[in-house]
Order: structure tokens, then sequence, then C-alpha cells
């Protein structure tokens, strides 16, 4: 997530970017309130806002006017030096989420901006999870960040204004219904009935009466009139999902449904005229299927008026993060489990996984994770699945990663030598020590770490990549092995 420091101060905007990376988090800082909002109106905005509520130009309680006229919902922090709790609640009363005081420590900003970023993920769920329900779902709504999903959206967004067919094509679990859920909740139809259907999991017997309804006593067993999806769905959307695998006859009667507006239930002696917007879905190639003979070549043409290809998880990793963020919020709450974080090592593993089932997968995994979990903090011990899945896979291909500017040093293997030496911070490391005995694994650690600093200059996001662990790791370990007060002098 992006921080959005905004303090007037100089040094304290200094001290705040410094926590607020060194928590995992990327950060932006401006030095006033009219900064502020101009930050907040950018194309890609922050997910919270650290606001000083004393500043020259626009102070904090202006921001927070302004942040609410314009409709403006991400969490905001505010801290203040000066003013008793009067000052505190009024800002609370303007839309703030929390505050600190100044100078804040590490481990209470480091639990604000957890609180504030799970109960605004929790909030933005649970606002999605009831449009859905609403049938007022829209693409504000679709968790993405990916350049490969900004032509898909805009071409759906483009067949929300009209009701041509569309055909949604994508892997299974990639996400079609919510996607075909946002076209209906962008449409004119918005409001009226959103009607789903998994045509692979009906049974053959009874596709033509869930489809198209039947009368009373048309067949064994049918005691009562039923409508059917066409009409349930009558001046709303009828949603097919998995649309091969309708039947041969079955087939013929969608295509009159599409091409007349008329559908026959099974029994009747009229047919029953519906106004249906029509999205269809599919997981295999439909004109392959064509040529197989399975599907009819003139409904493919029918269905397959307006084409939108979702991309599968694995190519536009960048949705991951946030939908990691809303999952968590959701079965947390569900599971009444305070997480309030994922950790930067359990991160990396899910960005890295090739999520074969794509969103349905990761939500599975998730929610499993949830369940294990024992902290508030999601830890890669909670997806020991996903571990073994990932020795199974077939190695990847080496990236080529360009090196930085060599430095005068020559580093030489570890050597083992049973003469006395002390450990030395230069590129030579003793691995047996003066009393024949083997050296504790925390020193080496140690010197490598201090060593690695030094190599990199002081570039922690240089010095975490190339040991291998991600940034909030490296901290952790700094001040485990008491090394963080002298990086600090050191700077």
């Amino acid at each position: 997530e992006t921080i959005l420091v905004v303090d007037d101060d100089p040094v304290q905007r200094r001290l705040l970017e410094a926590m607020v990376r060194r928590l995992g988090y990327e950060a932006k800082v401006v030095d006033g309130g009219e900064a502020a909002l101009a930050a907040l109106a950018a194309e890609a905005p922050p997910d919270l806002v650290i606001l000083d509520l004393v500043m020259p130009d626009l102070d904090g309680m202006g921001v927070l006017g302004k942040m609410r006229e314009r409709g403006y919902a991400m969490p905001v922090i505010v801290q203040t030096a000066h003013g008793g709790i009067d000052v505190v609640i009024s800002a609370m009363k303007a839309g703030a989420s929390d505050f600190v005081v100044k100078p804040v420590g590490l481990e209470r900003l480091q639990v604000s901006l957890r609180n504030a970023l799970a109960a605004e993920a929790l909030t933005d769920e649970i606002k999605r999870m009831k449009r859905k329900g609403e049938g007022r779902l829209t693409f504000k709504d679709l968790v993405s960040k990916s350049p490969r999903m900004v032509p898909v959206l805009r071409v759906a967004e483009k067949a929300a204004t009209s009701n041509i067919p569309v055909l949604i094509e994508g892997e299974s679990g990639v996400g079609k219904e919510m996607l075909a859920r946002a076209i209906h909740g962008s449409s004119d139809r918005k409001g009226r009935p959103f009607v789903a259907v998994n045509c692979g999991a009906i049974p053959l017997n009874l596709v033509e009466s869930i489809l198209f309804g039947h009368e009373k006593g048309a067949f064994t067993g049918a005691t009562e009139k039923h409508t059917g999806k066409f009409v349930e769905a009558d001046g709303g959307t009828l949603f097919l999902d998995e649309v091969g695998e309708l039947p041969p006859d079955i087939q013929v009667k969608l295509l009159r449904a599409l091409q007349t507006g008329e559908v026959d239930p099974v029994g009747g002696r009229r047919a029953i005229r519906t106004d249906f917007r029509l999205i269809s879905a599919t997981n295999r190639s439909m004109l392959d299927m064509v040529r197989e003979g399975a599907f009819r070549e003139d409904l493919f043409y029918r269905l397959h008026v307006y084409p939108v290809s979702l991309p599968p998880l694995r190519e536009r990793r960048e949705d991951i993060a946030d939908l990691v963020r809303l999952f968590v919020a959701r079965f947390a709450a569900e599971e009444g489990k305070r997480i309030r974080a994922v950790s930067s090592e359990a991160m990396a593993l899910l960005g890295a996984f090739p999520w074969p089932g794509n969103v349905r997968q990761l939500e599975n995994a998730i929610f499993r994770a949830v369940v294990l979990a024992e902290g508030d903090e999601l830890s890669v011990a909670e997806f020991p699945h996903l571990i073994a899945a990932s020795s199974r896979l077939p190695a990847s291909p080496p990236v080529a990663i360009p090196e930085p500017a060599p430095l005068p040093v020559i580093l030489e293997a570890p050597r083992i030598s049973a003469e006395p030496a002390s450990i030395s911070t230069g590129p030579a490391l003793d691995l047996v020590g003066g009393d024949g005995e083997v050296v504790p694994l925390e020193t080496i650690e140690r010197e490598t770490i201090r060593f690695a600093i030094r190599h990199y200059r002081g570039q922690m996001s240089q010095v975490a990549r190339r040991l291998g662990i991600g940034r909030s790791t490296l901290y952790r370990r700094l001040k485990d092995l008491g090394l963080d007060a002298e990086v600090a002098s050191e700077d």
C-alpha cells in the first residue's frame, strides 16, 4: 500500500517516511494541505494518509473537510503535538480514523496503520458484497491495478452502454461472473434481476425445464409451475456460465430465444415473451468446439458478437496484493479472527505462485490461512500447501538482473581455518573460531549483513534483494542482531 505523509516540518516528514518504508509500505511525502489534495486527485491515489493538523497554508481540519466534500474515502491518521482531546475528537468527527501524538514511535505507527488499512479493506469488501447482492456492482468494485486489465475493462465498459450479447472468455476461476455483474451494474438494467446459471452443473434431463420453465403436470414430478431462468431475468441480465456445456437440443431453443425474445416452456401452449440481456461465458475455445461439431455454428455467431477475454491471474500479478487484502478482511471478520496484516515473506510467496486456479484458488488459500492463523499476522507457516506445490513446479528460467557498478572489493570464498582468527568485517569470513569450534550461525549472519550494508553503501532495498529477504525482514534482523543502532550511527 502507498502511504501519503503530509507535514510541513521537513524533519518530521523524513522520520515518518523512513518509518513507513521500514514497515514495508510505499511512502509519498508532501509539505502542505494543498499539495496533499493534489496528490489525492492523482490517477493513482494513496491508500492511506498520515496528516498533520497544524500547517500554514491549509491545516489538517481543512484537508479533512475538502476530502469529505470531494468524496475521498481513504483512511486518515492525524498527528499533532498541540491541542487537547477536543481537537482529536473534532478530527475524528471530521473523518479521521485514528490519531497519533508527535513524535510517534514505530510500534504505535505500525499498529495504527495495520488497523486503519484492515478496517478500510473490510469496509470496502462489505460495500462491494452489498452492491453485488443488489445487482449494482460496477467496474470500480473490480480489484485491478494490472496494465493487462486496462483494455479489458475499457471494452467491457463500452458493452455496458448497450444490450449487445457479450461472450466472456477466460480460464476457470478468473472472475468471469464478477465482470458480468459489473457490466450489468453499469448498464441501464442495474437494480433489475441478475440471474446466473452454471450450464455445466445442471443435470441433462432438467436443463430445458430450468432454463425455459415448465407447466404444472408437464412431466412426472412437475407438481408446480416453474417460470424458468429466462423469465426470471425479464428486465435484467441472464448470465450463462460455461455455455459450451449446453446439449445440442437446448442450443436450438437458446438460438430461437435470442432471435425472437420468446421462450417455450415445457408443456406450454404458447411462447412467453421476455426482455433479457444475455451475457455468456466459457473457459473453452468455442471456435474449436464448432469445428469439432460440439457447438452450433449459428449459435456461436449469435453469442460471439462482442467477445471479452479475461487474462489469468498469473499474467496480472499486480492485482494479487489487493485481492489478498480484501479476502483477509472478509474471512477474518467471518471467522472472528483479529488478523491485521500479511507478512512480506507470505506476500512474496503469494505473488510468485502461478495460481492455476486463478482468483478462486487464491480466495480459498486465504480462507484456509485465516482458519489456521493463531496470531494477528498471516505468515508463510499458514500456506504449507503452497510451499509444497511450489517445490513440485518446474524451475523457472533465470531472469537477467542488471548488476550494480562493482566496488573495488575482492570477494573470497569462506575458508575453514583451525588457527585463531577474529571475525572480520572484510570480504573473507572464518567459519571456525580460535577455540577450534564452528562460529555460531548468528555471528555469521551478523557479519554477512554488516558486510552487505557496506558493500551496497547503505542502500537497504539493494541489500535486502541481494540477501534474498524482504525489507521488513532485514530491519527486523538488524534489530534482533543489535545492528540497528550501528546502521543509524553510520547514516
